[in-house]
């Protein structure tokens, strides 16, 4: 209570100023469709997503402080709030859903509908947001001083920092006209290739980097040290079992291959050894990441248990000044329940009353670990993959005893996955927004409905995006390798089946064990073994160059770093957009009018100069912008 009663947010608690309002709902719901439409592009791109909270806010402050000339923080920071919620909502959907698509390309079971996505999608998001209305005075209040909250901080300042400067937004402006022209060039015009590939005569590895600005601006925006893990994995697969598996292999068949490994690599290069063995260790590393990191945090697990059920009991005695109004708990009980109900009687959502159990159980219980690990490491280093992979094995393993076999069960698994994935992903940003408007004065209640209204415009954009994006290239194919949605069917259907090459899954379990016994992350280095070289050595890039800015002595060293961070922000944007534009474009057959890959033919060597000096220019603009202009 002593850190309750001597906290002053930015706007005190007997002002009232515009917060919750049709400006503020409309423009933030736009923003939850676009960030969530381009997190949905780059997380099956690269298996990973970026928390879209800062540039929603920048975007927010750009639009109602400098062109509508409305003036109010805790205005722009509902738009934050709402627009983050579509960023969270495709993090946890593209995770599990897309293997559906991939079970029904194999004649195993139908698409799901679009209703469908929706639906559960909305399931977990509001329940994340749920969730997170008990644990929100143990976690932000209680704790202000202890749990920093890193983007939640971040965004806050950002938004202070806009009360001053009109400059603020340009930056990822900037970083999204550049973005979208390049991606248009490479992936429409198709004039310039987008990665650069690298073979050793004698040796079967193989080494290459894309030129992506989005992959490159994940590297910059995780930093050096996640970039190297990431990097090192994709080194361990690419160049160490590859040709490992190659020269020792020769003219065996191994399991789950079909044909000899010499035909399998004659045929199909290092993608077709990777896509029989190396996605299933790089499975295991995940698995054994993933339980290693909630052992790790068992004791933070209790406590925050412990926090939460003071906090649904303290609950009656609710101070009632603005600032620490709470959603009604009689309100949320009722939601909750309602929900759970809802998830059992609608008959497209394959869930039976043990199912809605086992998500009620796990999702609270994930919500309070997603809540208290982005605390530390922020949203963006958010174990989600990790607690999907304990839910699915745990889960399948539960219906398969019960009896739920075949389709049926591997559907119902993934449902649970699913939910249970976006209720961690939305639970960790639903408690960064959340800090963000206990620095700033912000009223909790319409930060909450807020979540869920941008939650459930997300929800209902996710499901098109996903059937325009399966329909443009596929997933599982070279644009869209949704790495993240293939490790989740292959755990549920080889559980299910019986038929997952255990071999390789120790491997690499054995593999994680080690890499943590080294004291290195196991979630980034195992995703690094998942994805092609050519993608970890892009993110790497991104890596060096917000290395350079760490290591500077600048007195203005971490606002060059923050319009770094805008500007990539911005990159991700703006590929994202155009990726779904062309996805468009591809299903409506408009994308061989403006391919002039066959018309203008240029040199392997000369594309690939061109393709290195897009790269040069991504850089030397980060680097212009973040360092702004000189100052007098």
């Amino acid at each position: 209570m002593d850190e309750k009663n001597s906290f002053k947010p930015y706007v005190p608690a007997e002002k009232i100023t515009p917060e919750f309002t049709v400006t503020a709902v409309i423009m933030g719901a736009i923003l939850a469709v676009v960030f969530g439409a381009a997190n949905a592009y780059l997380g099956l791109r690269v298996g990973m997503t970026v928390s879209a909270s800062i540039p929603a806010a920048v975007i927010s402050m750009g639009v109602i402080r400098f062109i509508l000339k409305r003036d109010s923080i805790l205005e722009n920071n509902l738009v934050q709030t709402i627009g983050s919620a579509g960023e969270s909502l495709a993090a946890g959907t593209i995770f599990t859903l897309p293997a559906m698509f991939l079970w029904a390309n194999e004649g195993v079971m139908d698409k799901p509908s679009i209703l469908m996505i929706a639906v559960t999608s909305a399931i977990g998001g509001i329940l994340g947001v749920l969730f997170m209305v008990p644990l929100r005075n143990a976690l932000i209040v209680k704790e202000h001083a202890t749990l920093p909250y890193p983007e939640g901080k971040a965004c806050a300042e950002v938004l202070l920092a806009g009360e001053e400067s009109k400059e603020s937004a340009a930056p990822v402006f900037v970083g999204l006209g550049l973005s979208a022209a390049i991606k248009f060039v490479l992936d429409g015009l198709k004039v310039i290739p987008g990665e650069i590939a690298m073979k050793f005569k004698g040796y079967q590895g193989e080494v290459g980097v894309q030129v992506y600005p989005a992959v490159f601006s994940v590297g910059y925006i995780c930093g050096p040290k996640v970039s190297s893990y990431l990097f090192a994995g994709g080194l361990v697969s690419w160049m160490i079992f590859i040709p490992l598996i190659v020269l020792f292999g020769g003219d065996s068949t191994l399991y789950p291959g079909t044909k000899t490994i010499a035909e399998m690599y004659a045929a199909g290069g290092a993608s077709a050894i990777w896509s029989s063995y190396i996605r299933y260790i790089g499975a295991g590393v995940l698995v054994s990441g993933g339980i290693i990191s909630l052992i790790k945090s068992m004791p933070m697990i209790a406590s925050t248990f412990k926090d939460s059920l003071k906090a649904l009991k303290s609950n009656n005695d609710v101070e009632t000044i603005r600032t620490n109004k709470n959603m009604n708990m009689l309100h949320m009980l009722i939601m909750i329940a309602a929900i759970v109900v809802i998830a059992v009687v609608v008959p497209f959502i394959p869930l039976s009353p043990i199912g809605a159990i086992l998500v009620v159980v796990f999702g609270f219980f994930f919500a309070a670990v997603s809540s208290r690990m982005v605390a530390i490491v922020g949203s963006s280093n958010n174990p989600v993959s990790g607690m999907a992979i304990a839910t699915l094995l745990f889960s399948t393993l539960i219906l398969k005893a019960l009896g739920i076999n075949g389709a049926d069960g591997m559907k119902a698994a993934i449902v649970i996955g699913t939910i249970i994935c976006v209720i961690a992903a939305i639970a960790g940003d639903t408690s960064q927004d959340l800090k963000t408007g206990y620095l700033l004065g912000a009223t909790p209640v319409k930060q909450q409905y807020g979540e869920i209204i941008g939650v459930i415009v997300s929800a209902v954009a996710v499901g098109f995006i996903l059937y325009l994006l399966d329909a443009a290239w596929g997933f599982g194919s070279e644009e869209l390798g949704a790495p993240q949605a293939v490790l989740m069917k292959m755990i549920v259907q080889g559980v299910m089946q019986g038929d997952l090459p255990w071999g390789l899954v120790f491997i690499g379990v054995c593999l994680g064990i080690v890499i943590e016994i080294l004291g290195i992350p196991v979630l980034p280095f195992a995703i690094g073994t998942y994805l092609p070289t050519h993608i970890t050595a892009c993110i790497m890039c991104g890596g060096v160059v917000r290395w350079f800015f760490d290591r500077k002595k600048d007195e203005d060293k971490e606002e060059q770093i923050s319009r770094g961070t805008l500007f990539a922000s911005g990159l991700i944007a703006g590929e994202g957009i155009v990726g779904i534009l062309l996805a468009v474009f591809a299903v409506a057959g408009v994308n061989k009018i403006i391919d002039l890959s066959e018309v203008l033919v240029l040199p392997e060597p000369v594309a690939d100069c061109l393709a290195i000096v897009v790269m040069a220019i991504i850089i030397c603009t980060l680097i212009r912008v973040a360092k702004g202009k000189k100052k007098a």
